[in-house]
């Protein structure tokens, strides 16, 4: 992983004005807060540069992430992620088929033994009912829980594998990859889920990010990281537009 920060950041770079800093993170990097390794706000820190995390993606996900250079944006920008009005979209590569052409996952989350983000409910209590995966209130374990929305779009059907748009209106810790994991739909490659180290990366990519910006005219910040190449290695798939330009329209059907 390159550790560099001037070479990060220059091929890295998506966006950038006084106020933020848009960066495609590759996979295997963390954003902020990384124990015993390095990651991104520490290396820019290294040589003078403060960023503010203005939401956060997993280590292994790839993609769109987002800083703030000062303190009135960064306030500006978090309180969408908070209030769910940020337009938050991810590209998943997962190993099932049989999903529907678009569903909804509202299955709250809560937190395990040794900190593990979990269902908030025995798996066999999911109930699935059309295209939408719940558990009823009384089968809610005695917990901590937190409401936790996934919406997705089919954009593609391979022989083992499904690509997947998805929205989360929620903004819990891994709800995309226990989301889809706990359903039967687990994210290629997810360490969470997949001890075998068969693949290279895992399979979750921070696609666009959609934000209201006061300080830019107009008042919008729109931002797109396309997934490189080794994305579609599960379904011996190159980076056809096509494939892009169908998740883009899907999109619009998982508001």
């Amino acid at each position: 992983m390159e550790t560099d920060w001037s070479q990060l950041r220059a091929r890295s770079l998506v966006e950038e004005d006084a106020a933020i800093l848009a960066l495609h993170k590759p996979s295997g990097i963390s954003v902020t807060g990384e124990r015993h390794d390095t990651d991104i706000v520490e290396l820019a820190a290294a040589v003078g540069e403060t960023l503010y995390p203005v939401h956060r993606i997993d280590k292994v996900t790839s993609g769109l992430i987002l800083f703030a250079k000062e303190l009135g944006a960064h306030g500006e920008l978090t309180r969408q992620f908070n209030k769910q009005t940020a337009d938050k979209a991810y590209l998943a590569v997962v190993a099932a088929t049989g999903l529907p052409d678009t569903g909804v996952i509202d299955l709250p989350l809560s937190v395990g033994r040794k900190n593990r983000v979990r269902i908030a409910a025995p798996r066999e209590r999911i109930q699935r009912a059309a295209d939408r995966w719940f558990v009823d209130d009384a089968d809610l374990l005695p917990a901590k829980h937190y409401p936790s929305l996934t919406h997705f779009a089919t954009v593609l059907r391979a022989p083992a594998h499904t690509v997947l748009a998805l929205r989360p209106i929620t903004g819990r810790r891994h709800q995309i990859r226990v989301h889809l994991a706990w359903t039967g739909h687990p994210i290629v490659g997810d360490p969470l889920f997949d001890r075998s180290g068969t693949h290279e990366r895992t399979y979750l990519h921070s696609w666009r990010l959609g934000l209201t910006a006061s300080w830019r005219t107009p008042p919008h910040l729109t931002l797109t990281a396309e997934p490189d190449a080794d994305f579609w290695r599960p379904i011996e798939e190159s980076a056809d537009a096509a494939i892009l330009d169908r998740a883009a329209e899907l999109l619009h059907t998982i508001r």
